[in-house]
């Protein structure tokens, strides 16, 4: 079983690792050409390009210009422990143990704009590069077109060595784009989290992002490489519902007051 995350903008390149075991990503030589194609862009057009402040576009200029190989841990970060933001919060890699990254390693996969596809433990670089940023580049007129079946490819490669071969989607619907699920070599399983407001259940981003966390720390932690046994997911005050999920969409509801 494999599950997929989406990544971060917030990152964290300061606080020290915890941990040193490090692997190289698997996709440099692509995120090479990206970094060579984005070099090309002014701070004006990337501010423009991705919505950012005139700081944030003259940092991440900043960041392409100094991107470079080979990475070690003195300019890079194992990509668990760099990425923050709302799912983070729910992984909270920086508490995993040792032991829990190394089993995250087989079962846990980031999807990245630059990088394609990331394992825990492998270096990364800071950059800023959204997947659906319509980024023309030397392969098309986006980032999933740079991407195309590349990151499908490897997921079927890496699925082949499960003992079940289940992809559980906990990425964002941006980001699971750039996986093409018909040409995936596996049953594919999305969970949906739904807190209850005024009576409703409601996806609420938020909670809906940190329970993606939440569920792949629960995952890790407790060694789960049978799918069906996700839905005794029960962290932080979420159940699975029978009634409101779908063969392939699994639901899990908190009531209010229990958020």
């Amino acid at each position: 079983m494999i599950i997929v995350l989406s990544p971060a903008k917030t990152l964290d390149f300061e606080t020290p690792a915890h941990v040193d075991t490090h692997t190289q990503p698997d996709m440099l030589a692509q995120s090479q050409e990206l970094i060579e194609q984005l070099r090309e862009v002014s701070p004006q057009d990337l501010a423009a390009l991705m919505k950012l402040s005139d700081k944030l576009a003259a940092l991440n200029v900043a960041r392409y210009g100094s991107w470079q190989q080979p990475f070690t841990q003195d300019n890079a970060k194992q990509s668990a422990l760099a990425f923050k933001g709302d799912v983070y919060t729910g992984l909270d890699a920086d508490t995993l143990s040792a032991d829990d990254l190394n089993w995250a390693q087989s079962h846990l996969r980031i999807l990245s704009g630059l990088y394609g596809l990331l394992r825990p433990l492998d270096l990364m670089q800071a950059y800023r590069l959204e997947m659906g940023t319509k980024f023309a580049n030397n392969k098309g007129k986006d980032l999933y077109t740079f991407w195309d079946q590349q990151i499908t490819n490897k997921l079927n490669e890496e699925l082949k060595q499960q003992a079940n071969p289940v992809l559980v989607n906990l990425a964002s619907n941006e980001y699971f784009k750039a996986v093409q699920a018909k040409n995936l070599d596996s049953e594919i399983i999305t969970p949906v989290f739904k807190d209850q407001k005024n009576g409703q259940y409601k996806i609420i981003s938020f909670y809906a992002k940190k329970a993606r966390g939440l569920m792949a720390r629960w995952v890790i932690e407790n060694r789960i490489d049978d799918v069906d046994k996700l839905r005794e997911f029960d962290v932080a005050g979420y159940y699975y519902s029978a009634e409101q999920s779908k063969a392939k969409e699994w639901v899990f509801l908190r009531d209010e007051g229990d958020a």
